[in-house]
């Protein structure tokens, strides 16, 4: 659970008097248009103090459900989406896939933080440090999340080396098909419709259990069992401690 401004003042007590707190508070606050609540600016403080180490996390290690400050490279970018919610309000949302030394997972940025990637803030390559996400099970996989008192800081002073020596898989895999389950559809959070479907490969390194999503869910029925096929710009996935592969928006499925 996120702590309060007082909680958060605990942990800086011996660097700031209170009242030299509130008032970096305020001019905070002021300089960002009142974006942000106190809560969130104690905790940015408190980061920026180098008192925010108890929930820092790398991705090999996140959890449904936890709440944590990682920190990662951008590896990928998908294309950002607009949606309507249940109260008529349109909101924006945009997948980004995130690596560090130990693993790789989804990012979701929301709304206002979408500009960030829309304006090139954040690339491809970009560090960046998620102070305080939120960890949840996502359709693909586990995903990071920044909400109400979460923040992003674009390419930190205090990178951790290994963030340099950022996570890589293959980016191909090839095989005969064994195996094609139904298809499955699906609600997104966005409330857009999904479908997924998976496929089992015999490959020169054993069975290897493949999801598609969406069109690539489409292409797929057009390969029988028995083909061999190649799927290239694929996402490896760490979940439960099991290592996944996905199919994205890129992805290139092709007979060999």
């Amino acid at each position: 659970m996120h702590k309060s401004k007082d909680q958060l003042y605990e942990e800086i007590k011996d660097l700031k008097t209170k009242k030299e707190f509130e008032k970096e508070i305020s001019k905070i606050k002021k300089n960002n248009d009142d974006l942000f609540d106190d809560e969130t600016t104690a905790l940015l403080i408190v980061d920026e103090l180098g008192r925010n180490k108890e929930n820092i996390c790398n991705l090999v290690d996140l959890e449904h459900g936890k709440e944590c400050t990682v920190f990662g490279k951008i590896i990928d970018i998908h294309k950002s989406r607009r949606f309507n919610r249940k109260n008529g309000t349109q909101g924006r949302v945009i997948n980004l896939e995130l690596s560090d030394a130990t693993g790789i997972c989804r990012l979701a940025l929301w709304d206002k933080d979408v500009d960030l990637v829309e304006k090139r803030t954040i690339q491809n390559g970009t560090n960046i440090k998620i102070i305080n996400g939120y960890v949840k099970d996502g359709f693909n996989g586990l995903e990071i999340n920044v909400g109400r008192y979460g923040l992003i800081e674009i390419n930190p002073d205090n990178t951790p080396e290994q963030v340099e020596e950022f996570k890589t898989a293959p980016n191909e895999i090839t095989g005969k098909i064994i195996k094609k389950e139904p298809t499955k559809a699906f609600f997104k959070d966005d409330g857009e419709f999904g479908f997924v479907t998976y496929v089992e490969l015999e490959t020169k390194n054993g069975v290897k259990q493949i999801t598609l999503w969406d069109k690539k869910v489409k292409e797929i029925q057009n390969f029988k069992p028995g083909e061999q096929i190649n799927i290239k710009n694929i996402n490896f996935k760490e979940k439960n401690g099991k290592k996944e592969i996905h199919t994205k928006n890129k992805t290139i499925i092709k007979r060999v």
